[in-house]
């Protein structure tokens, strides 16, 4: 890769060679993300730090104006220094406290390591493995971005675990205590992460009293993804409940999580278990994430 030297010193990526989601504008790099038709969201950038392509897709990390270090795949916003916390808590810390006792853990994707570093937080858990289709994601990760992979690299329960998460569930049965979908958007290689095919394996991949978690998408600009999600979880698991947190950096601010569970639900949850060495999610947090505004409410049809 060519690299330029910036102001500061540093080694930058040459303007010229990156990916054409990486605009000029006013003589400023910016990072321009196609979110649909009518919406494009544009970032500012101080500095590309690394611009890699892998088997499945560009990994980009760069060094933006507001958001700090970010995670870019093929030319859209993963995760954030500036909240990316607060998506990381909310999809590992419901399902761990939700269940009574959970021993394994299973994570799709995930490739930031946010969501390994938050479950590593719960001493009862033994075993996490990390299924991360794209290996690039997770190297570039741990060497760029440590405030958000922290120490899920330096932690022994930890199993990196480099192949397809939808070939890795097929087969399984009875393995996993808690599993978490942490996907990118339904496109490209996530795509097949929100099938239905793929959730049904994954209900088997899980003990008799099991719980999972998927990212649902923007309840405001991806309504009917989140309605497919739930309309397929509700065939296979009695609780299925959907929260929501606010993540400034990703469309539309508020984003959604549906949890599926065969015994424990979140609404009964032990909250004494939630750990306290977190920046968002606290036992209010919890509770209130599972209140949804009326315009959810009526989307899911449910009263």
């Amino acid at each position: 890769m060519d690299l330029t030297e910036n102001k500061s010193g540093k080694r930058a990526m040459a303007k010229n060679n990156l990916p054409k989601f990486f605009k000029e504008i006013d003589k400023e790099t910016w990072l321009v993300e196609d979110e649909r038709d009518n919406m494009k969201l544009h970032y500012r950038v101080k500095e590309v730090i690394s611009s890699e392509k892998s088997p499945f897709q560009h990994v980009n990390i760069i060094d933006s104006y507001d958001f700090g270090r970010c995670l870019v795949l093929d030319g859209v916003m993963q995760t954030t220094e500036l909240d990316g916390y607060i998506y990381n808590e909310m999809i590992s810390h419901v399902p761990a406290v939700t269940h009574e006792n959970p021993k394994k853990a299973l994570i799709i994707g995930g490739g930031d390591c946010g969501v390994a570093s938050e479950l590593s937080k719960y001493k009862e858990l033994k075993e996490i493995d990390m299924v991360e289709i794209d290996e690039i994601v997770v190297k570039e990760c741990i060497k760029n971005i440590p405030a958000i992979a922290a120490n899920a690299a330096n932690d022994e329960r930890v199993n990196f675990l480099f192949e397809d998460g939808v070939k890795f569930v097929k087969g399984k049965k009875d393995t996993y205590d808690i599993a978490i979908v942490d996907s990118s958007d339904p496109v490209g290689p996530a795509e097949v992460l929100f099938s239905e095919e793929f959730y049904v394996d994954l209900k088997n991949s899980l003990k008799k009293d099991g719980v999972m978690v998927c990212q649902s998408q923007s309840p405001i600009f991806h309504k009917d993804v989140l309605k497919r999600t739930r309309s397929i979880l509700k065939k296979y698991f009695p609780i299925v409940r959907t929260y929501k947190a606010v993540v400034p950096s990703y469309p539309g601010g508020m984003w959604s999580f549906t949890l599926a569970s065969f015994k424990y639900d979140p609404l009964k949850a032990n909250l004494s278990r939630l750990v306290s060495n977190t920046k968002y999610i606290n036992k209010e947090i919890f509770k209130s994430s599972f209140s949804l505004p009326n315009f959810m409410i009526e989307d899911f049809e449910e009263k």
